[in-house]
Order: structure tokens, then sequence, then C-alpha cells
């Protein structure tokens, strides 16, 4: 028996770098500009429609609204709306919605701790290649 063999490690069900992965687009909602943005926002608590698109600047209306509902139907966000006059929508995190919420804050907070070493780099490239 070879004792070298590294243990397998068990197979998950879904495989993002898989084209027809149903994951992938879960990854993109979640990843992409708006959808990281409004997570990060929403993880400081719940919000009307109006303060999160304060606070995620330069989103329009109709790219919030498509982002909250790939998030509300990959179970990130929860939209409770009152039956008040006028109606009250308030947007929150699921459990779920927090965790990815955290993950990405992480790498969120990392992104801007390292700008200076990002904008340096981005410098030595336009001065190597010339600036566009």
């Amino acid at each position: 028996m070879d004792t070298t063999q590294q243990p397998v490690e068990p197979q998950l069900p879904y495989d993002v770098f898989a084209k027809a992965c149903p994951s992938r687009g879960t990854l993109e909602h979640v990843t992409g500009r708006w959808g990281a943005l409004t997570l990060g926002a929403l993880h400081e608590g719940s919000l009307r429609f109006n303060e999160l698109r304060r606070r995620v600047d330069g989103v329009s209306e109709k790219m919030l609204s498509q982002t909250l509902q790939s998030l509300e139907r990959d179970g990130l966000v929860h939209r409770e709306a009152q039956p008040t006059n006028p109606p009250r929508v308030d947007y929150e995190l699921t459990p779920l919605g927090h965790e990815v919420a955290e993950r990405l804050l992480g790498l969120i907070h990392f992104v801007e701790g390292r700008m200076d070493d990002v904008l340096a780099a981005r410098e030595r490239y336009d001065v190597t290649r010339g600036a566009r």
C-alpha cells in the first residue's frame, strides 16, 4: 500500500468553474460591482431603497432594483414591504447574506488597505506601457 498518497478531498456538488453550474450566477450577483457594494451597505443594517441608493454612491435606481431582486432571489436579501401610505420597503440581509457580506467586507477592507500599492503598480505600468 502506498502511504505517500494525499487524502482525497470530497467532491462538492457544485463547481463554479463549470459553465452550467448554478453557483456561477450567484457568484456573479455577489461579486459584481453593485452586488458587492449593496451587500456591504446592508451589512451595516436595514435600509430603505433611497437610503441604500445614497449609500451605494453612483448606482442607478434601475441597477439597484435589479441587484436587490437578484440578491433576494438568491436568498441573501430580505425585502419587507410595510402596508403604510406611502408604502415603506426595507431591505436587510438574511443570515446567509450576512455570512457572504462578512467575507466580502474582508476583501473590501484588504483592497482599501492596499490601495497605495495598487496605485503605485498602476503608475509603474503606465510609465512602462504608456498611459492609455
